[in-house]
């Protein structure tokens, strides 16, 4: 067994509940984690549907419709992983499968908050480099890699 595997048996052991407790506590815990990550998509991907069909789109370069179109990609691929776990919740209700569920949505709520956080970057790369220009898009760009890589996952990994 695993430093990790024992730790997590423990701090699980530390509760009095059964397995099917846990199981639900981990579920809402999950989905009220993806809640937050969801209202993050909905403003992302607002801004950028209607990015195009400003009147200044016409204006940008081909770096910036680039980097547009792959950050577009990326907040997509983010909320169909964190929307997934929501529709085979729905799919597999009462079919007692909520050890998959669990473990599946905790995957992909990880997967999502990488293309999330990558969908982020992209975003402030393309309005520094229309707004600001120069060396201002890197320096942008590399302040949130660091930032989020920082807050988001180093954080945690190190706790771990």
């Amino acid at each position: 067994m695993t430093d990790e595997s024992a730790r997590s048996e423990r701090a699980e052991a530390d509760r009095d509940e059964s397995r099917q407790e846990r199981l639900d506590r981990n579920t809402m815990e999950l989905l009220n984690e993806l809640r937050v990550a969801n209202t993050g998509i909905q403003v992302m991907f607002a801004f950028l549907l209607v990015v195009p069909f400003q009147q200044g789109w016409s204006h940008v370069d081909g770096f910036e419709r680039t980097v547009y179109f792959v950050t577009l990609l990326l907040v997509a691929l983010a909320a169909f992983l964190l929307m997934a776990p929501s529709i085979h919740h729905r799919i597999l209700f009462r079919q007692g499968e909520k050890p998959f569920l669990v473990d599946v949505a905790n995957q992909f709520a990880i997967a999502g908050g990488i293309f999330l956080a990558l969908g982020f970057v992209g975003i402030l790369l393309l309005i520094s480099d229309v707004v600001v220009g120069a060396a201002a898009p890197g320096i942008v760009a590399g302040a949130a890699v660091v930032t989020v890589g920082t807050l988001w996952f180093a954080v945690p990994l190190a706790r771990r």
